[in-house]
Order: C-alpha cells, then structure tokens, then sequence
C-alpha cells in the first residue's frame, strides 16, 4: 500500500539486474496477499495468471486523491466485493480482499467517523478475508484512535488483521502497532504486521505475529534483499506480496521473487511457503478460504451488472474443459 513514500529503504546498489525467466517456477502457484488491482489493468491481471498467480488479497487503501464523502468509500468498498471479483475471475484469478479504514484517511475525523459506521456493511460480505489495512502513518493520534476502533471490530468479526505499518521511524510504528494489537487481546497468530524490513522482522516473528514483506521498488524491500531474510529467518510465518498499485510496482513481484529465491538455492518448500501457503494460511483463519475455489473455468463472456471486461470487437476467452452443460 502506499501512503506516503519515502526512500529509507534503498535496493542494494551496484546489482546487476536479473531477467525474469519464468520457467524457472513454471507449473508453481502463487498467492499474492497484497496488491491493489483497482489501479492495475486487465494485462496486469492476464500476466499475474500466466505467471501462476492463482489467488491474490486486495487491501482497502488510499486512492492518492483524498476522498471527500461517504458515497466515495461506499462506492469502493462495493467495487473490491463486487467489480473487481468480477474482472480478477475473468482471468482465472480467485480474488480476496480486506477492508478497512486507511491510516492516511483517518486523520479526516468527521469523515473517518462516517467510514466506520458503515465498515460493518463489508466486513461480513462474502471473500472478505480481514480488516486491513490498517495501522499508522504519520502515527498521529487520529490514526491510533481509529486503529484501535477497527481491532476491536476485527476482533467482533472473527476476522484476520492486516497491518500497515510506517515508512518514516518504522521501527518504532511497527512495535506501536503489535503492542496496541496485544493491549486489544488479539492473539497475535492473528495479525499479519505487513511491509517489514531487516529492522523489524526478527521481533515481529519472536513476538509471535505473521511478518510480511512487500516487494516494492525504491521505498520498501527489493527481492535481492528478501533473498537474504528467508535465508537468514527461514520460511516460518513468513510471506510476500507485490503491493502492487499506482506508483511504480510490479504486479509479478511474487513470482519473480520466487525465481530469484530458486536461483539462490532457496529449497522449493521454503518457497512455496512464502509465496503461497503462509498466506492461506493465515488469512484461512477468517473461514473465507478454500483452496477448491482456485483455478475456476475461466467464461469471459459473462458480465456483472450489465457490464464486461471486454471492448470493441474482442472475443471472449471460454474454457470447454468444464463438465457442466449449460
């Protein structure tokens, strides 16, 4: 997710990039925990299924423009449950998402207040698999207020949390963020503290909480790096995602980390656990999950609300191998 970028995080330099060379994860699946497709395209989504990304979670976030009134998060929140499951399955993608109030936007109090009166409304819909993601940015007190609002519902709700944590003192926000999920009674098998770091992910892990990592060029982690920590931590409550969104991203961040990971000799069950299996896992507890569900017959000519991912003149893709007649 992004809120504000900032650049503490820098890729190693002087490395000579590697190609992508998708045979080598050819027949793995991935699952991608985190990556925003509401600002992708549909190629984003064909080249995710060509690269074995068979399901993927997407997080309520900040859009970039500021949103102005309830209708605005209203329309969103309809759009992750409904559109964009929509167009995600046309592609033979099972589409997942959390949904939440984002810690940027809930320095907005008057409206921030407004957001949380209707969280309630999506929280219990059908695929939705936490509340995320949430947590601080500026670490301001609005931010804490509404954090601690929405743990308290996530703990109602029997869901999953989904934790963004900082760019700026990271550190620190991200201790902030375990101690309050804590102080909330959460049992920290429970929330996946996302977007850490070297700094931060032997602590998260002692303590007992899931550590994701986002594969984010310039201001989070480079997959190089993230090399090194499965290296160094193993594979245990470990997973990453793309985070992919409308700034510069890679929407195929898992599947390429995962190559990289082969090519360094990283074993191909410690892969597969940080690239697919942890995640299910522990976004499984919300009782949304069931790997039966991957993989569906792909019908492009079907529409939702009238509409289709298709335009002018193109064909739809049908798969025939379905058993079923219609």
């Amino acid at each position: 997710m992004c809120c504000s970028h900032s650049f503490e995080d820098k890729p190693l330099p002087g490395q000579k990039p590697e190609a992508f060379d998708i045979s080598a994860v050819k027949g793995m699946k991935f699952f991608d925990p985190h990556v925003h497709m509401t600002s992708r395209t549909t190629d984003d989504y064909q080249a995710m299924a060509d690269a074995g990304v068979v399901a993927l979670i997407e997080p309520a976030f900040w859009l970039g423009q500021p949103r102005t009134g309830i209708d605005s998060f209203r329309d969103y929140y309809s759009s992750l449950v409904g559109w964009e499951r929509f167009r995600s399955s046309q592609f033979g993608i099972k589409h997942y998402c959390t949904i939440g109030l984002n810690s940027r936007e809930a320095n907005n109090e008057a409206l921030a207040e407004q957001v949380m009166e209707i969280l309630p409304l999506f929280v219990y819909k059908d695929g939705v698999v936490g509340v995320g993601e949430i947590g601080f940015d500026d670490q301001t007190a609005a931010e804490e207020k509404y954090y601690r609002l929405q743990l308290d519902l996530a703990k109602e709700a029997g869901l999953p949390v989904q934790v963004h944590t900082p760019h700026r003192d990271k550190k620190h926000g991200t201790q902030r963020s375990m101690d309050i999920a804590l102080e909330h009674g959460l049992d920290p098998y429970t929330v996946i503290i996302d977007h850490n770091n070297e700094e931060t992910v032997k602590e998260v892990l002692d303590r007992g909480f899931w550590a994701a990592f986002t594969i984010y060029p310039f201001t989070k982690m480079g997959n190089q790096r993230m090399v090194e920590v499965v290296k160094q931590y193993g594979s245990e409550r470990i997973m990453i995602n793309s985070a992919a969104d409308w700034g510069i991203s890679d929407p195929l961040a898992v599947p390429k980390t995962a190559a990289l990971m082969k090519l360094n000799g990283i074993s191909a069950e410690d892969i597969e656990l940080v690239t697919y299996r942890n995640a299910i896992t522990a976004f499984a507890q919300s009782g949304q999950i069931d790997e039966a569900d991957f993989g569906v017959n792909i019908d492009q000519s079907a529409k939702f609300e009238g509409n289709s991912i298709l335009r002018g003149g193109q064909q739809p893709r049908v798969d025939k191998s379905s058993i079923i007649i219609s």
